[in-house]
């Protein structure tokens, strides 16, 4: 499940006309590359959320294998835009990812699939250092324990990427609502994980960020 719903209000003009999954960073959207990355896994079923400028994401999309679901009159969040789309992605647990990150490294996707117990988790989150979100501005959004659970402080980033089981989403009561309150309860069970991303990642929220992720896809090794 990629969400490339929002409005992408940060980028300011950029997305008076396009959505922010359809701007480019190099000669790519944001939207193909982290289709890109999907394949690695080989999903079994791919499928993209939209609302703002949303016809623009399905003509992208028509001549490809993967399903989009459009959320009308109201967007959804990501929680309620999930629960939405459970219809096309079928029962276990699934992959979601954002759609407005930039990735140097190992494909985040495989990393989580070669990490994922299900015996022990409910969802496992893909992180960073600090020292490795480029562009991320705020204190981090997890504490990662030794154990590899997760409980919410400033600690590792939340890269956007996850696997999570989805059936806590019909015991939430709202239409439209945030993956944290499903996050919550599994936190208070103890089957909340992350894994720590050793590459490097860029947050392509604000035109700045554009820059920042050409800026590290060019960069060189030393």
């Amino acid at each position: 499940m990629l969400f490339a719903a929002g409005f992408g209000t940060r980028m300011g003009e950029l997305t008076q006309n396009t959505p922010k999954p359809l701007l480019k960073v190099g000669d790519k959207t944001l939207l193909d590359r982290t289709l890109e990355l999907t394949k690695a896994i080989s999903p079994a079923h791919t499928v993209v959320n939209a609302h703002y400028h949303h016809q623009q994401v399905v003509d992208h999309l028509k001549d490809t294998p993967v399903q989009v679901v459009v959320e009308e009159p109201d967007i959804l969040e990501t929680g309620g835009g999930l629960r939405n789309a459970l219809p096309l992605l079928g029962d276990g647990p699934v992959f979601t990812s954002n759609t407005d990150a930039v990735w140097r490294g190992p494909n985040p996707f495989q990393l989580l699939l070669e990490a994922w117990r299900p015996k022990e988790m409910d969802a496992l989150l893909l992180c960073l250092p600090k020292e490795s979100a480029i562009g991320h501005k705020g204190q981090g959004d997890f504490v990662l324990r030794e154990t590899g659970q997760i409980s919410r402080g400033p600690g590792v980033v939340y890269s956007g990427i996850q696997i999570l089981k989805t059936g806590g989403l019909n015991r939430i009561s709202e239409t439209s609502f945030s993956l944290n309150l499903l996050w919550d309860q599994m936190h208070k069970t103890g089957r909340l994980y992350g894994l720590t991303y050793p590459g490097l990642w860029c947050d392509v929220g604000s035109p700045e960020g554009i820059a920042l992720a050409e800026e590290m896809l060019e960069a060189t090794d030393v």
